[in-house]
């Protein structure tokens, strides 16, 4: 393998690669690395024989098949030249993008939407291709595939956010299983500083996915005098148990009050049997808490369902969701864990709630027709 040393004026990046963001901060870093230290790995790159990119018969510009953010870093050193090893390969456009998606995607500066994007690009483009089968071919799960393809449905101003990395994949993938209309909502709600972080963020948008689909019920809804009747005895049950709930704290704060050693001697040979006894009362109340936040997401979910009825009649016609794969394949991701799929979030632990997960059924956008494909392959 020979490594030439090529100047930075002739290598031009592949404009189909799929990387569309460059962290500039991690770029700096990577350039005072390589003033300092040198390239430690050498860039591939391909000749690519313009009419003005051959002088005296030689060739004088060439295309980067893998490693653009180390020919990016050399520009910021202002390095004149960079380690090349050239290729003269007989690859495909599609075969050569493949290429460089696998290069990129376990890395933790490729974006969500990057991975989207190459993902539909290559079912679109490459005959027969199938979620399975590109999953295995980047060492991903279908369900990773699916749920990053789900992104595609989102509005381009949540892609803005996921892409600078203020909405997280989890809450995203629930926001794009919304209408247009409700996605805007959300993002009116969340500019104003609404949620607290992603994870109440994923509750909300997980509560008006459910709204969405049962506002016309509750808009065409006729309530008997029956059922107003036994809403109003549900009703205050509920609201009588929570306020007597609230008359135990007293007790708890007496108990967190007591001087342990003697409160040692009052529970002399129970001490373990209380403090089981405590442990459940705990695990009961963060189960409650939890159920609480969910009425409270639906309570408001809810109220923009009321005020949008349009986008959620739209969205009773949306295509048939795909089924998720039954067994997803494990995988070793660097930078965030694959989301599971319950049916619902899961309840959060005492003192620390956990993600809720996101749901077993994303949907993702239907595969664009393209009678071009091979053409498009073929292509060089």
């Amino acid at each position: 393998m020979t490594i030439h040393k090529i100047p930075i004026t002739e290598i031009h990046r592949n404009p189909r690669q799929p990387r569309e963001h460059f962290d500039e901060a991690a770029l700096k870093e990577l350039a005072e690395s390589i003033k300092r230290f040198g390239l430690m790995q050498p860039i591939e790159v391909r000749p690519i024989q313009p009419v003005e990119a051959r002088v005296d018969g030689e060739v004088h510009a060439y295309e980067i098949v893998a490693g653009e953010r180390r020919w990016r870093a050399h520009q910021i050193a202002e390095l004149a030249e960079i380690k090349c090893i050239v290729t003269d390969d007989d690859l495909s456009v599609l075969e050569r993008f493949k290429r460089s998606v696998a290069e990129n995607i376990n890395r933790a500066d490729m974006a969500p939407m990057e991975e989207a994007k190459a993902f539909r690009r290559i079912l679109d483009e490459q005959d027969g291709a199938e979620v399975q089968e590109v999953a295995k071919e980047f060492g991903k799960s279908p369900q990773y595939v699916m749920l990053r393809l789900a992104l595609l449905n989102l509005t381009d101003e949540v892609q803005q956010h996921v892409n600078s990395g203020a909405i997280g994949t989890q809450a995203a993938v629930q926001i794009a299983a919304l209408t247009p209309g409700n996605q805007a909502a959300v993002m009116k709600k969340w500019a104003k500083g609404a949620f607290a972080g992603d994870n109440e963020l994923v509750h909300f948008a997980y509560a008006l996915k459910q709204q969405q689909g049962q506002v016309v019920a509750m808009i065409m809804e006729e309530v008997t005098p029956e059922e107003r009747e036994e809403r109003q005895r549900n009703r205050t049950k509920t609201r009588s148990n929570i306020d007597r709930i609230e008359q135990v704290l007293g007790l708890l704060d007496e108990l967190a009050k007591a001087d342990p050693m003697k409160l040692a001697l009052a529970l002399e040979g129970e001490v373990g049997k209380r403090l089981d006894q405590m442990d459940r009362v705990a695990d009961a109340v963060a189960k409650a808490r939890f159920n609480m936040r969910q009425a409270k997401a639906h309570a408001e979910a809810r109220e923009i369902a009321r005020l949008n009825p349009d986008a959620e009649h739209e969205s009773l016609a949306a295509p048939a969701e795909p089924k998720a794969p039954a067994e997803p394949v494990a995988e070793a991701e660097a930078v965030e864990p694959e989301p599971k799929a319950p049916a619902e979030p899961v309840a959060e632990a005492e003192a620390v709630e956990p993600e809720p997960q996101t749901p077993a059924k994303p949907q993702i956008p239907a595969r664009r027709n393209t009678p071009a494909k091979r053409a498009a392959s073929a292509a060089v």
